[in-house]
């Protein structure tokens, strides 16, 4: 008996100590603050329509991750907390045409001007080649020479007649994508700034097979879809560097090396929508979804003990050490607290006594065969593990299939759903039956363990 007791007196302090953790930690320096969604802790939310047309499809997932993880980088050299930048494939409901969309949400920055700023200030980076010769190519070169000679005559030139230049370039399939880094560098003579670019391993093979098939070419540098750069290949280039010279001054190309280096997008981007939640609207949610939590664990408290005397007591202290696990395993990991989360968490609540309420069932069923107290606490938990056991492996699947084909909202949800109903088990189970266990069934009169352990109001 005393070993079970002892186990006792460490979970309560166990569970005391965790609590008191989630307490302080949120009077400290924030290293384990909670970390709260944009529409916790207001912000803006960003959709942006990626263009994968020039891109295989085979290459589409890398693609997108890529620019994932650029725009990710970037946002983050502007200070924004834990901003949250993630892929979506969504599927016309008309047409079976699908759309790779990228969603970015910044939590703190309520300015949308600033928000999409942030965004676009990252350039991206492309490489063109010169269009072979043939009809095409004589055609716009004729548009071009007649568009000249209307300059030189001082006519009215009309925006038709402009012709586009940048169809003499096609894509090569070399882009920021495959940039590594880029360096700022002098020449030694002139002292122009020049702009060193370093490929990847893939980009630099591809680089290589583009100058070797393409001696004598112009390869055109284009920065956020403007040619700032026309070298003329001289001879195969090997090793995964290029360079451009002769179009900034000092600082631009010190601005522009900042930016390729946090990050040139792979592939354009086009802005579909915007959305902020103010500040004082991410608040409201807050403090509405802890009210919300503290109510329904009041209110389950009082029917536990109402209802379940002692056994519902011990269900209370274990749901007590449930509570402050969960929200510490939010803090640790960290997971990023959603209204749909904070539903999720007070949802798993209830599913946290759902096994006890089961183990006092199976319980009072035993005391009505005539069985010793003992003997129908044992046999209580023994016979309610199965269904237990089976209820939380549906939720846990639930849980699973939610995540993983649900939107961001709904993965919040299905997050802190599964994590409560993993931590549930161990407080349902183990916790309340080393409690109730703790408890000297022999030293208790028969009228008080009959009050004790009986059910209702009465």
């Amino acid at each position: 008996m005393w070993k079970i007791r002892f186990t006792a007196l460490i979970l309560l302090i166990l569970g005391s100590l965790v609590g008191y953790f989630v307490f302080v930690s949120e009077k400290s320096d924030g290293r384990f603050a909670f970390k709260l969604g944009l529409d916790l802790s207001g912000g803006t939310h960003l959709a942006y329509k990626a263009d994968v047309s020039e891109i295989e499809a085979a290459e589409v997932k890398d693609a997108m991750e890529s620019l994932r993880d650029v725009i990710e980088r970037r946002v983050n050299l502007f200070g924004v907390t834990e901003p949250i930048v993630q892929v979506e494939r969504t599927a016309g409901i008309i047409s079976e045409s699908k759309e790779e969309r990228l969603i970015v949400e910044l939590p703190g920055v309520t300015n949308i001007d600033e928000a999409v700023a942030m965004i676009g200030a990252t350039p991206v980076l492309e490489f063109r080649l010169e269009r072979p010769d043939g009809p095409a190519k004589d055609k716009i070169l004729n548009e071009l020479e007649k568009f000249q000679e209307t300059l030189k005559s001082g006519a009215e030139i009309s925006q038709e007649n402009i012709p586009n230049v940048d169809e003499l370039f096609l894509s090569t399939g070399l882009t920021g994508r495959f940039l590594e880094k880029a360096t700022l560098a002098f020449d030694s003579t002139t002292g122009a700034p020049r702009i060193l670019l370093d490929f990847d391993d893939e980009g630099s093979t591809l680089f290589a097979t583009i100058t070797k098939n393409n001696v004598g070419k112009i390869l055109a540098i284009y920065l956020d879809g403007v040619p700032i750069s026309q070298p003329t290949i001289q001879q195969e280039i090997i090793g995964g560097r290029a360079e451009i010279t002769g179009v900034f001054t000092p600082q631009e190309a010190k601005i522009l090396v900042g930016r390729l280096n946090s990050g040139a997008l792979p592939i354009p981007v086009e802005l579909l929508g915007s959305q902020t939640i103010g500040s004082s609207l991410g608040a409201d949610a807050r403090s509405q979804g802890v009210k919300a939590g503290i109510l329904g664990l009041l209110i389950i408290a009082i029917f536990m003990v109402l209802w379940y005397r002692l056994p519902g007591l011990v269900s209370v202290v274990a749901l007590g050490i449930y509570t402050a696990l969960m929200l510490a395993i939010f803090k640790l990991i960290p997971v990023t607290l959603t209204a749909a989360g904070v539903a999720g968490f007070i949802l798993s609540i209830g599913m946290a006594v759902d096994a006890n309420i089961l183990i006092f069932e199976r319980m009072k069923e035993e005391l009505r065969t005539g069985k010793g107290l003992e003997s129908a606490v044992k046999e209580g938990f023994a016979r309610a593990w199965l269904s237990i056991r089976d209820s939380n492996i549906s939720s846990m699947l639930t849980a699973v299939i939610l995540f993983w084909f649900g939107s961001s909202i709904i993965e919040g949800f299905a997050l802190v759903f599964g994590l409560g109903v993993l931590v549930s088990m161990f407080t349902a189970v183990s916790v309340s039956r080393t409690l109730l266990f703790a408890v000297s069934f022999e030293s208790v009169p028969e009228g008080i363990s009959k009050f004790l352990f009986g059910t209702g109001i009465k």
